[in-house]
């Protein structure tokens, strides 16, 4: 398959999508619950069914799972990894930082990635082996040799009781040892602000797969390292994802063991 022609529909869909998401921003939104503090409004159901579509219609045999319960076709070769809106918490409060999300993995390889902030007009994008952009320039991460030096990044998952003992300590140990830490309420975001530079470090657990999938092959193809909590290959069903500029990579994975 064509990694430039998936990269095309995939920044199609994510134009489109990011349309409706800038018309209905600041508007009466209909807000949902899918947990104690899980949003979905109907924003992200409108832009994924916009994104869905036009990906049904350029490949039909490829499988599309999306967050909030786009189309499935099991055992496709080809599956899209879609959020339409990450960073929903911060839409739904009139905070202008959130990311449609879209990637292509080819037998769970991450293939083709794109990024969007509506609003920004920031574009991040990647194709496996071709280098990461930000519009159309070359990407690259930030230099630090030590955490000390930079500033991490990370989310806190919907269900924080479940995971609070594990989750304060790590934020207490980076706390301490970078000059600071940013909590940006979207993980993809997140992970390509590691890509051009801005932080040398992200950290995250309770991810879905859809969150992660662009922005790991982003940070990958701009010279950084991803992996799980314990340095081994990321894993997007388990959640669990440690991006750094590769440089102090393993004092992080020290920080968060």
């Amino acid at each position: 398959m064509d990694t430039a022609r998936l990269l095309r529909v995939a920044l199609r869909a994510a134009y489109r999508a990011a349309g409706i998401l800038r018309e209905r921003f600041r508007t009466a939104l209909a807000v949902g619950l899918k947990g104690p503090n899980d949003l979905v409004t109907d924003a992200d159901l409108a832009a994924e069914e916009a994104i869905v579509a036009i990906l049904r219609r350029e490949f039909p045999d490829h499988a599309v799972t999306a967050e909030e319960g786009g189309t499935h076709a099991e055992g496709a070769v080809y599956r899209w990894l879609v959020d339409p809106l990450d960073g929903t918490v911060n839409f739904a409060h009139g905070i202008p930082l959130f990311a449609v999300s879209i990637a292509c993995l080819r037998h769970g390889t991450p293939l083709v990635g794109a990024v969007l902030q509506p609003l920004t007009g920031e574009l991040f994008t990647a194709r496996a082996g071709e280098g990461a952009f930000c519009n159309g320039e070359p990407i690259r991460v930030s230099g630090e040799a030590r955490v000390a030096e930079g500033l991490l990044a990370t989310g806190f998952p919907y269900d924080r009781e479940a995971h609070w003992e594990a989750m304060s300590g790590r934020l207490l140990r980076c706390l301490r040892a970078a000059r600071g830490i940013r909590r940006l309420g979207s993980a993809a975001i997140d992970l390509c602000w590691v890509a051009c530079g801005r932080f040398a470090g992200y950290w995250e657990s309770g991810l879905k797969p859809w969150d992660a999938a662009a922005g790991v092959l982003i940070v990958a193809e701009a010279g950084g390292r991803v992996t799980d909590f314990r340095g081994g290959p990321p894993r997007l069903e388990a959640g669990e994802v440690a991006a750094s500029n590769g440089r102090i990579h393993e004092e992080l994975l020290r920080l968060l063991a």
